[in-house]
């Protein structure tokens, strides 16, 4: 069965129109309620509830209240904060699921809502089919529950203090951050509060960007999607580094003290390789996407480790780690699961094991960043009017079968619809960095000429 509702990360789409409408949104808390709540009727069934900083989040957020209660089970709302915050408190307080009502990084117009079971994970898709099922069947239209048997909605007003005690007990405890000058580019988004008061707390000195949310500037301009900002104020500030969250938190970007990005590979790369030496990295393996640069392999193999590969999307990478018993994965965008940590992408747990790394060893993150080299990478989208397999588009897939020929064991050609957006994403890699833009523009035209569409893109 095909996904109706559900992408690659939740139910995503510009706010008050399909699927992001009132109507359907609490559809979907009828039905998420309606899967959660056990057959233990003796007890009250709660569903957490968090959101980022857009404007929709308040007509998104009471329409999903009033589904999930008119189920009869209660909702415990905890505001703006993260989504791996969300999956935090969902575990803590035992609750029977977590949502987050979050575009990530889209900009402000869009939103999108998120599952996380009882024990803090992303919803497996046979789960998220069941919730489709549910909505379009009716099978639950006719279940109402009455008078006392109602839910109920409670604010949880100390959810930001608890998600900061925890986010503090990842850091090793022989350590601080005193000394350290750092910007944070908080993407006007969900973690506006907590990511400051964590670097304060633990000692470093905080320049903090993007901490005035309006309901509109979530991701405008700044966040992880834009690192020039911190890049320039590093520079400006001489600041050691800088951390950029994205609108919900859940992935970061770094740049050194020179304001030269590092991405989610060099992250990964720079925690897998000290896990591997502390003899901690699980099996010795790092999971992570097919997107990740090959020198992410190269270096893990260098140090005595491997990289598994799964499809994009973090919550593929977290059900690869489940499946064998893995501990660290990730994505080149920066979102990063440390499971001895947390249950999903937390955007500041990944930046307090870089933090720690750096305090311990007492090397610049640029010096850190040098345990991988990439290979040139080109990635081109293309905004298309329609999804169609290209393999059934001759024209186009002559394109790209001339582009691999060329790159026969030296590169390698990637394309994929985006799971959250109108976008055929095309991802080069190789030795030629101007090779492989040309060829990567051969291929975006071929789609435009025969998919309709435009390229966005270097």
């Amino acid at each position: 069965m095909s996904k109706k509702l559900f992408g690659t990360d939740g139910v995503r789409g510009v706010a008050n129109i399909h699927p992001m409408t009132t109507e359907i949104v609490m559809q979907l808390g009828r039905a998420a309620a309606y899967i959660f709540k056990d057959k233990d009727e003796k007890r009250r069934h709660r569903i957490v509830i968090g959101k980022d900083t857009r404007l929709s989040g308040y007509m998104i957020e009471n329409a999903l209240v009033a589904g999930i209660c008119s189920m009869g089970v209660d909702v415990l709302l905890v505001g703006p904060l993260p989504t791996p915050g969300i999956a935090f408190i969902t575990s803590s307080m035992r609750a029977d699921a977590g949502v987050v009502i979050s575009a990530s990084h889209n900009p402000y117009q869009d939103n999108g809502i998120k599952f996380f079971d009882g024990t803090g994970f992303k919803l497996p898709d046979e789960t998220e089919l069941k919730i489709e099922d549910l909505i379009y069947s009716k099978k639950i239209d006719s279940l109402r529950p009455v008078a006392s048997e109602v839910g109920k909605a409670f604010r949880i007003d100390d959810a930001k203090g608890r998600y900061v005690v925890f986010l503090k007990a990842a850091f090793p405890k022989d350590l601080d951050l005193k000394g350290l000058r750092i910007v944070l580019d908080c993407a006007n988004g969900a973690a506006y509060k907590v990511a400051p008061a964590v670097l304060e707390e633990l000692g470093a000195e905080v320049i903090p960007l993007g901490i005035s949310p309006n309901g509109t500037n979530i991701n405008a301009g700044c966040g992880s999607l834009h690192p020039q900002v911190i890049a320039d104020a590093v520079v400006e500030n001489r600041a050691h580094l800088g951390i950029a969250l994205d609108g919900d938190a859940d992935r970061v970007i770094f740049v050194d003290e020179f304001g030269n990005e590092v991405d989610g590979d060099h992250i990964m790369a720079i925690c897998a390789t000290d896990l591997l030496a502390k003899n901690q990295l699980a099996k010795k393996t790092l999971v992570a996407t097919v997107m990740s640069n090959m020198g992410l392999d190269i270096a893990l193999k260098k140090a005595g480790g491997q990289v598994v590969k799964t499809a994009v999307g973090d919550r593929y990478v977290v059900e690869e780690m489940l499946r064998h018993g893995y501990n660290l994965g990730g994505e080149q965008s920066g979102h990063m699961i440390f499971l001895d940590h947390n249950t999903t992408g937390d955007g500041m747990i990944s930046a307090l094991q870089v933090l720690a790394i750096m305090q311990r060893s007492g090397k610049r993150l640029s010096e850190l960043a040098e345990v991988m080299i990439s290979l040139p990478q080109v990635l081109l989208n293309v905004r298309v009017k329609e999804r169609r397999d290209i393999g059934q588009i001759p024209e186009v897939q002559k394109v790209i079968d001339a582009v691999e020929e060329k790159l026969a064991g030296k590169g390698r050609v990637l394309i994929r619809y985006s799971g959250t957006e109108p976008l055929l994403r095309i991802m080069l890699e190789g030795q030629d960095k101007y090779q492989i833009t040309e060829m990567a523009h051969e291929i975006g035209d071929a789609i435009e000429r025969h998919l309709g569409g435009t390229k966005e893109g270097k």
